[in-house]
């Protein structure tokens, strides 16, 4: 079957057609990222007659109604929305949401003598010889025969033929092609997304998550466009939260709103361990509400599909929005989200700084979500979202397919108990073989933002650790405040042995460790510095550390899973003193998960 057709449409059509709703453009589907100056140029290509390049749309499946009617589909903008955006702003003189959801105008002023734009400035509002805003003209408020009059009285000089022959073809903008590729309505959602994620527009590959937004946001009989606000706007909350004055004084009608309210916590927090993106926030509260993983399935609801008779129905899509909206609500409530935080920063996981994984927190919040509406109690409930949280790092679980993993995860914590269904998780892949050989091998790498290294810097944090050689300091406070990682076989003694990057900067020689210790430890052996360390000891003294007792010293070398021997090593022991270390740091990150 052809999959789509190919078409010419003149400028002021498609644009007509926007203006309709013919072509769904979400009102913030994605912000307007294009620069003034790109506008600008755009509007030069056409006045050129050079091309523009095609944009893509699909026409929607027609829905059943209620009553047995159908109704058409409207056609939604695959990939374009920059251009159509772009020319809407230049041409029509319409606000555009910018990068920041700002709503602003971008005006392009014509030099009718010189044929050439720029985006207007207070230096071109001063000067007489420039038509300040091509909008004025192209949107059809002023006509030619007045446009000329007005410049050529303002600019006698100028020969009225040439600047009558600059503005006809200034207007002749709207009646210069644009290229339509429309997909075929047949097309099943599915071949249409998969069109959707390969196309790259403005060099940012498109997702499964822009489409559903796109989906979301064209649906204004269900609010949808209101819905997209509210997940575009939380995202931008969690990572500015001074932005909720901005929405208040220029998005009054979504500052009416429950989504508004129920995210005006945000406006005072500056808690930045989870920042969603609005891909991870589309994403848990479709999973957690539809018990599905993967969005197209989401695109097909929102569309209306009937998954047994294959037909489009319009009471599925007012139901898929309902779901959606209450799903959203529930990612966005204040308790649900710091509850769910505390609980990741109990095992330990208390900055930024140690995820590396968005999908295992997503998924993790997806756990908390579906057991709470499961009436799970709330110390079962901090105890598996914790224990699936870790377990998902430690296996990688979601970094390959995640899309498919989420959507085998979330059945099955659906049907049946997660406790079951861990359980039988663990034992197949956290085996004494996991404990005792893959995950030594996972520690002999030189990546210090190894997820298994966060884990174990997790269980020093959950334990009150305290950092390599401090009396007083934990790890924890060296994460979140001043602290380094630092090598316990100095980087600059053993490069100075011959050793690589790939050798000394091994994890298992990895420690957090106070700045000014480390200075003192200098690029000494640990053979050297370790004896400057007992003498202070001995004499009572603090040239190093604030350890005062053999005892206490033997404690921070334990908590920080460094052999003993290393008090007596240099550059010949260092592979021996790895190979010792990685085997304590895996008891250590299996009794910590165990106990959680």
């Amino acid at each position: 079957m052809q999959k789509y057709s190919v078409n010419q449409h003149l400028v002021e059509t498609v644009l007509a057609w926007v203006t309709s709703g013919e072509i769904a453009i979400p009102e913030i589907q994605r912000p307007f990222v294009w620069s003034s100056s790109k506008v600008r140029d755009l509007m030069d290509s056409l006045y050129q007659g050079f091309p523009i390049g095609y944009i893509i749309a699909w026409r929607n499946p027609n829905v059943r109604l209620k009553d047995g009617r159908i109704s058409e589909g409207k056609k939604v903008l695959i990939d374009g929305q920059q251009r159509i955006t772009a020319l809407s702003a230049a041409i029509l003189g319409q606000y555009v949401v910018d990068k920041d959801y700002r709503r602003i105008k971008i005006k392009i002023a014509f030099h009718p003598v010189e044929e050439r734009f720029e985006v207007q400035n207070p230096a071109i509002l001063k000067d007489k010889v420039w038509l300040h805003d091509i909008s004025d003209a192209l949107s059809g408020k002023v006509g030619l025969i007045k446009l000329v009059r007005d410049y050529s009285a303002l600019n006698p000089e100028v020969e009225e033929s040439q600047v009558e022959k600059a503005f006809t073809r200034l207007m002749s903008i709207t009646k210069k092609p644009i290229g339509m590729i429309e997909l075929v309505p047949e097309l099943d959602i599915e071949t249409v997304t998969e069109i959707f994620i390969r196309i790259n527009s403005q060099g940012v590959v498109l997702s499964q998550a822009d489409f559903a937004m796109s989906k979301i946001a064209a649906d204004t009989a269900n609010n949808g466009n209101m819905l997209r606000k509210a997940i575009d706007y939380f995202s931008h909350l969690a990572v500015a939260p001074e932005f909720y004055e901005n929405i208040v004084d220029h998005d009054p009608e979504f500052a009416k709103t429950d989504f508004a309210r129920n995210m005006a916590w945000l406006r005072n927090e500056n808690e930045d361990l989870y920042n969603p993106s609005y891909s991870d926030l589309i994403r848990v509260a479709f999973t957690s509400r539809f018990n599905r993983g993967r969005l197209s399935d989401l695109v097909s609801l929102l569309s209306g599909r009937n998954f047994e008779t294959r037909s489009y129905e319009e009471s599925i899509v007012t139901e898929s929005f309902n779901q959606l909206r209450e799903g959203v609500q529930g990612f966005i409530n204040e308790t649900n989200f710091k509850r769910f935080l505390m609980i990741i920063k109990s095992a330990g996981f208390i900055s930024p700084k140690l995820i590396r994984s968005m999908n295992a927190l997503n998924f993790a919040y997806i756990v908390y979500l579906k057991l709470r509406e499961q009436g799970v109690n709330t110390v079962e409930i901090e105890k598996y979202v914790r224990r699936w949280f870790v377990y998902s790092v430690l296996t990688g679980r979601y970094s390959g397919s995640p899309e498919s993993t989420f959507d085998i995860d979330i059945r099955q914590i659906s049907q049946r108990s997660i406790g079951e269904y861990l359980s039988e998780k663990e034992e197949g892949e956290l085996s004494d073989a996991f404990w005792n050989a893959s995950l030594l091998q996972s520690l002999d790498t030189s990546v210090a933002s190894s997820p298994y290294f966060h884990v174990f810097l997790a269980a020093q944090v959950k334990a009150n650790d305290k950092g390599f050689l401090s009396s007083d300091v934990q790890v924890g406070d060296l994460i979140e405040l001043r602290g380094d990682i630092h090598h316990l076989f100095p980087r600059d003694y053993l490069k100075k042995n011959g050793m690589g990057r790939g050798q000394y900067n091994q994890i298992a020689n990895y420690v957090y460790m106070q700045s000014e210790v480390n200075i003192k430890v200098g690029n000494k052996p640990p053979k050297e510095y370790f004896a400057i360390i007992r003498e202070q000891i001995a004499s009572n003294g603090r040239l190093v550390s604030g350890i005062d007792s053999e005892e206490e010293l033997l404690k921070n070398l334990e908590a920080n899973c460094v052999p003993a021997s290393i008090m007596e090593m240099e550059v010949n022991d260092y592979n021996d003193f790895l190979m010792e270390r990685r085997k304590l740091m895996a008891q250590k990150i299996k009794r910590y998960y165990r106990s959680l």
